[in-house]
Parts: structure tokens; sequence; C-alpha cells
């Protein structure tokens, strides 16, 4: 698959019920969670993925101390049911994989797997990270008012894409 084919299923996935975001933290543990926002585009002369995870999220206690993420990306509309389940159950509760019967498979350059069962990934080395700062959010009634009621702020992570296929 052509970059630009990974692309656009992936913007129509993000568009749709969203796509899936791996992380496995330096001790092993491994988690996927559904997002429904990531961006695409080149910072410092690389190809990057920024996603943003809340501080709640189980997610975001693994990513904090991982060197790594995967992205994956499944066919539009064939995954629906297990994206709602992976972005209404918490990887504290469930093991997301086996309630979802998901195959992992080695990454090709990440140590972060992929789901076998989806389309098309990307590979990113965590690169930077960045607390959000809830001052700098110019646009108050359209993004703070919908989306951080209740002070729940997310942490972005920029990692290079190192694989896309």
């Amino acid at each position: 698959m052509e970059k630009k084919e990974i692309f656009d299923l992936l913007i129509k996935n993000l568009d749709g019920a969203g796509v899936f975001l791996n992380v496995k933290d330096g001790m092993g543990n491994v988690n996927t969670m559904t997002i429904g926002w990531g961006s695409v585009g080149k910072i410092w002369g690389r190809d990057m993925f920024t996603v943003l995870v809340r501080y709640s999220r189980h997610t975001y206690s693994l990513l904090k101390n991982a060197k790594d993420f995967s992205i994956n990306i499944p066919k539009v509309s064939s995954m629906n049911k297990e994206l709602g389940f992976c972005g209404s159950k918490s990887g504290r509760d469930f093991d997301k994989f086996k309630e979802c019967n998901f195959t992992l498979k080695s990454a090709k350059k990440i140590d972060t797997p992929i789901i076998e069962e989806c389309e098309a990934f990307y590979e990113c080395k965590i690169c930077y990270r960045q607390a959000m700062n809830p001052m700098s959010i110019i646009d108050k009634e359209g993004i703070e008012d919908r989306y951080y009621k209740d002070n729940d702020y997310h942490e972005m992570f920029i990692g290079e894409i190192l694989e896309q296929y």
C-alpha cells in the first residue's frame, strides 16, 4: 500500500469509528486504545505522527514510559465493534487483545506490536511529548467547553514514522 493510500485510509477511519493506538512500556505491558484524533505531517524534516492521550487513560500510564507506539488502521467499518470496545473499556480492567480476539504481531522496526487483523500500520518512535497548557487554548467555547469541561487534558506525543505499510 502506498503512503497516500495509507493516509487516506487513516483519515477515513478517523472520520469514522477511529483507529487503534498500541503501546508497550519499558516493563513489557501492552495496551491498545481507540483514537479519533491524530495527525501526520513533517516536523524537523521527518515524517511524524502526533497523538493526544488524556492523563486519565491507562494508555497514558504506559505511553509516558514507552519509546514507541504503533497506529493500527482497520478496513473502514470492518472493526467498529472492536473500536467501540477499545474506546470505552480500560486496559486496567480488560485484556483488550483477548476480548477482541486480536493477534499481536511483532512490528518491523519498533518494540510495540501491531494488530495483525488491521489493514495498515504506522510504526513510530517517540521524539517529543508535551503537556497541554489550558491557558494556550484560544477557542474556549469551541474546544475547552466541549472537550475539557472536566479538566481532563491531553498530553501530546509526536512520533517519527519509521515504517508505514
